[in-house]
């Protein structure tokens, strides 16, 4: 009975250090995801026109995201230049589109973590 273990760890090594080989072969990939922040936009309470630049709005952001991790950089200089473009469209809850507080005044805070 104590064989069993030993021979199915020989077994399986090889294919263990086959797969990560076969991984650091391999180039990395990414990913890019965007919240165009807190509420709900209802189909039926906007136009088509309004959709399309709302959705030009977020695909400008992973546009701008991508393009940093494309050349190269780091993911916090691609959160970075995603958010930039969130936070000057009106149409998203950050910067010049953000919600206002029953004081009439907009209180933004934000960070990154590295």
């Amino acid at each position: 009975m104590r064989l069993i273990p030993f021979l199915l760890a020989a077994l399986l090594a090889p294919l263990s250090a086959q797969a990560q080989q076969s991984s650091a072969q391999e180039k990395p990939r990414w990913t890019l995801v965007i919240h165009g922040g807190a509420g709900t936009i209802q189909k039926d309470k906007i136009t088509p026109e309004q959709e399309a630049s709302v959705r030009a709005g977020l695909e400008a952001a992973l546009a701008a995201g991508s393009k940093v991790l494309e050349a190269g950089g780091d993911s916090l200089d691609a959160v970075q230049a995603a958010v930039q473009v969130l936070e000057d469209d009106p149409h998203f809850n950050a910067g010049r589109g953000a919600v206002f507080t029953w004081e009439g005044r907009n209180e933004l805070d934000s960070a990154i973590m590295d």
